[in-house]
């Protein structure tokens, strides 16, 4: 079977603690459809390849919890720009998630965070870090400019498309 328990298992989580309500994913011919029940549980049905019987019946996944991840110590916020209250909203870039997973502000709990207000960025510079599915995604700014906030605490779940930082451009 091309989904392995534990890839199933991350999704779900992911999924539970989002405001997904449905997910689908095909994989060497399989598909896996997940959709969040009325209790807010998710529930997991793998189809079989098309190439099998087509009366063939979904194989249900069982939808086990994975343990919780340990608490991530509260990092204390970082203050706000006073230029970024006198600022628009509008007028500043948004960096945003290009994935659903975990946010984190450095390479390395004992690490210095990548960035932080009143930083100076370029296009590559490497904003933060996404986890999804065990796999860490370097985030770049794609902007240059200056950090005027920090929207997201680290280790905080985070969406697709949820604004991240605001960036000040030059």
């Amino acid at each position: 079977m091309p989904f392995r328990m534990h890839e199933l298992r991350e999704l779900i989580r992911l999924i539970d603690e989002s405001r997904i309500d449905e997910f689908q994913m095909e994989k060497d011919g399989a598909k896996l459809v997940i959709k969040k029940g009325t209790k807010e549980q998710p529930s997991a049905v793998a189809l079989p390849p098309a190439s099998e019987k087509a009366e063939a019946a979904p194989k249900p996944v069982a939808a086990q919890p994975s343990p919780a991840p340990s608490p991530q110590p509260a990092a204390t916020p970082e203050p706000k720009a006073p230029e970024a209250k006198a600022e628009d909203d509008a007028k500043l870039h948004k960096i945003v998630s290009p994935m659903v997973g975990t946010f984190y502000r450095a390479p390395a709990p004992d690490a210095d965070p990548y960035v932080q207000v009143g930083d100076r960025v370029e296009e590559n510079t490497v904003v933060c870090i996404i986890e999804a599915m065990k796999l860490m995604n370097e985030i770049e700014a794609d902007v240059r400019g200056e950090i005027v906030d920090i929207l997201v605490e680290n280790g905080q779940l985070v969406e697709y498309g949820q604004p991240l930082f605001l960036v000040k451009t030059e």
